[in-house]
């Protein structure tokens, strides 16, 4: 029996609506592999601690598939099991929502330019130029 502050990764949602917010915590329910520790709201999201990180890993990438934002994922040693000697991990998945959709015209670097897809990079076009160009999600 694990204890109830019990945790082996987080999920940290950023800019998140509400459809996100519903689709993570229906999946979460639905499967019924991973449970909630704690939720923390932050800044500019929320972190929702959980109890599996192969549900976590699997619960990024769906997120990713479904809604085309930026995730990050990464791992921290936590400890060393005693009786196994292997090293404990924790596992973070960050999912960032960008503020705009493909189709949105935003400013960048002074130009108008409108989004033509999204994916691992931003797909845009200069609208002054018609130049089109790749970008990072950090950029923005």
């Amino acid at each position: 029996m694990r204890h109830s502050g019990y945790y082996e990764g987080i999920l940290q949602l950023r800019n998140p609506n509400n459809s996100v917010l519903e689709f993570v915590f229906n999946l979460i329910e639905k499967e019924d592999i991973s449970l909630i520790s704690k939720k923390e709201n932050v800044t500019n999201g929320i972190d929702i601690y959980l109890t599996s990180q192969k549900f976590l890993r699997h619960l990024g990438k769906k997120l990713k598939k479904h809604f085309r934002g930026e995730l990050k994922t990464s791992v921290k040693l936590h400890t060393r099991n005693r009786v196994t000697s292997k090293d404990v991990y924790r596992v973070s998945v960050m999912f960032r929502m960008p503020e705009f959709k493909k189709g949105d015209i935003i400013s960048y670097k002074g130009e108008n330019i409108r989004i033509m897809g999204m994916g691992k990079k931003i797909l845009a076009k200069d609208m002054a130029t018609g130049r089109k160009f790749t970008l990072d999600f950090r950029d923005l």
